[in-house]
């Protein structure tokens, strides 16, 4: 069934993308071997395995004294413990002496427990009588205030599994381990061709008629957050031929292309039909029943992922999130968890009622801010071709498809840019 425009009828977001994903097989990454310092945010190609125990000796976690834990049974305040201090725990090094029963070691926080020793007793709740004894004044379980050989990683272990993105804990885990390098998948190159005789570079002055480029800047910074690899192509006319070209140079050196200004019904639209004649299966959506964002189109030129994203700066990054960005992660070699939609958001407070038209799933720019000690979601409203909009939100709400709206007080979940 087809529009008034003979566009086949507009369909949702889920089935546009669930399309997109299903339709061919992404290629796999390339992987690369690289120093753990160059990997923040790179994606694990293979898994990384511990190749020894971590730590490799048990260790206190607190300064205080080594003890016999029995030794302490029973110790209170008012009828404390009495035991001999017989050695002071070098740090760093391996202690050369052997606790036998009734005596101490003092030790400092990651110290090795010498031989004989299963606990640690705080140094708050002890007693110096002398420089040989000490009153212990709370008992200790064995094993208290103590990291056991091995109990952080063992010898095999996998600690990080292949497709999760390294962040700066994983990092030093893994200088924690000794392991200094690793195989990462190479991040994706995207190219961004900019489409439109209207559009001028950002560092030339405006002549009536002309717009500076703007989503060129937008999508690279939204590819490197999201690791990619951003290769802006420059500004290109509205061409079949020049469009065509362009795009097949792209295909040569980058993973996915991303044509924005070009996707909007009107005799320059050349993008359904420059995808279509370059490989199979094509164009496999033009038109998504979304607010920003309708025109979107995604394709496939022989399994090589490429976009017609709208022209209008907010339409271009309610859509990189929702169709971009999972292709994006794909490409990348990252394994997503069902828990990964619900990071860096919030819940927060509408504080005026937004309707919603019939039919489409909108996406509300809002800005927070903390009343009585409650987060409300203000929106901030707008077309979706003004520039400034999303500089004064702090991220977007969804509005779902068959829902007319919120009321002041509904309680909305927050994305956060």
């Amino acid at each position: 069934m087809r529009d008034m425009l003979g566009r086949e009828e507009l369909i949702s977001v889920e089935e546009a993308l669930d399309l997109l994903l299903k339709s061919a097989p992404f290629r796999t990454p390339p992987e690369i071997n690289l120093p753990i310092e160059d990997a923040y945010g790179m994606v694990l190609a293979r898994d990384a395995i511990s190749r020894e125990d971590l730590p490799g000796f048990s260790r206190s976690t607190v300064d205080g004294y080594a003890v016999i834990a029995s030794d302490t049974f029973g110790a209170t305040e008012s009828l404390p413990s009495y035991l001999t201090v017989k050695a002071d725990i070098p740090m760093g090094k391996k202690p050369d002496c052997f606790i036998e029963k009734g005596e101490v070691a003092k030790i400092a926080t990651g110290g090795m427990l010498p031989h004989g020793t299963d606990a640690v007793v705080m140094l708050e709740h002890t007693q110096q009588i002398d420089e040989k004894m000490i009153e212990i004044l709370k008992p200790v379980a064995p094993g208290e205030n103590v990291i056991q050989a091995g109990e952080d990683a063992r010898r095999g272990e996998h600690i990080l599994q292949a497709g999760h993105r390294l962040r700066p804990q994983d990092i030093g885990a893994l200088a924690g381990l000794g392991i200094t390098d690793i195989w990462a998948c190479k991040k994706p190159a995207v190219s961004i061709i900019s489409t439109g005789d209207e559009i001028i570079p950002a560092h030339q002055p405006l002549k009536p008629g002309q717009v500076r480029d703007i989503n060129s800047y937008t999508l690279s910074g939204l590819l490197s957050l999201a690791g990619g690899i951003p290769n802006r192509k420059g500004i290109f006319s509205d061409t079949y031929d020049v469009l065509r070209e362009i795009v097949e140079q792209s295909l040569s050196d980058s993973d996915m292309i991303l044509i924005t200004g070009g996707s909007s019904v009107g005799t320059k639209d050349m993008t359904a039909q420059v995808i279509n004649d370059l490989g199979k299966p094509g164009v496999l959506f033009h038109g998504v029943s979304l607010k920003p964002g309708k025109p979107t189109m995604g394709g496939l030129i022989n399994s090589f992922p490429i976009f017609g994203l709208p022209g209008h700066p907010a339409a271009v990054a309610v859509s990189f999130e929702i169709f971009v960005k999972p292709v994006l992660e794909e490409l990348s070699g990252l394994c997503r968890n069902r828990f990964d939609n619900e990071k860096n958001t919030v819940v927060a407070k509408i504080t005026k009622n937004i309707s919603s038209s019939p039919g489409r799933q909108e996406h509300i720019a809002v800005a927070l801010e903390e009343r009585n000690g409650e987060l409300w979601a203000v929106p901030v409203l707008g077309k979706s071709g003004l520039i400034t909009t999303l500089t004064r939100a702090d991220g977007t709400f969804v509005i779902p498809l068959k829902k007319l709206g919120v009321q002041e007080g509904d309680t909305v979940k927050v994305r956060l840019f």
